[in-house]
């Protein structure tokens, strides 16, 4: 190169190109350098951490799911313990004549010797038409001669 060459822009400019492209070339190999190791270290942290949740992962799901079991289980003994307190209220209670004798005239409709025993229809339900009647509340063979019923009417 001649002193001419060397003193151009152009020759300046390539040569400052020259020497950026250099300088950032050694910055990003010094950079990929120190990556590689932390990337290695990084990858070898991450394996360890899915091992760990893998390793992990099945007792931690029978744990919480036996946590559950045993928390219905012990629902389930409260309620059967109160269920067995209502009904020995319910057997203390039948052990009382007077009760006894309340419910049997008042489910069987007894009445004690000398008393006059008196039913009273309530006006409104005696108007009301069997067929008004829901299919629970009336007795079966009425439910299917109403069946019949229909069945013919719907052939004519």
């Amino acid at each position: 190169m001649s002193d001419r060459d060397r003193f151009s822009t152009t020759t300046r400019i390539r040569l400052l190109g020259e020497q950026t492209a250099a300088r950032v070339y050694r910055s990003q190999t010094k950079r990929q350098a120190r990556r590689s190791r932390l990337t290695g270290r990084a990858a070898l942290l991450a394996l360890v951490l899915c091992s760990l949740v893998v390793a992990l992962a099945y007792p931690m799901r029978q744990y919480v799911s036996q946590r559950a079991e045993i928390a219905d289980l012990q629902r389930e003994r409260e309620q059967a313990r109160q269920r067995v307190e209502e009904l020995r209220d319910l057997k203390a209670r039948w052990q009382d004549d007077a009760y006894a004798e309340q419910q049997i005239r008042e489910r069987l409709h007894y009445v004690m010797p000398g008393e006059t025993g008196f039913v009273v229809i309530d006006p409104g339900a005696a108007k009301q038409s069997r067929t008004d009647l829901g299919a629970a509340d009336r007795p079966w063979y009425s439910n299917v001669w109403d069946g019949v019923d229909k069945s013919d009417a719907a052939d004519q």
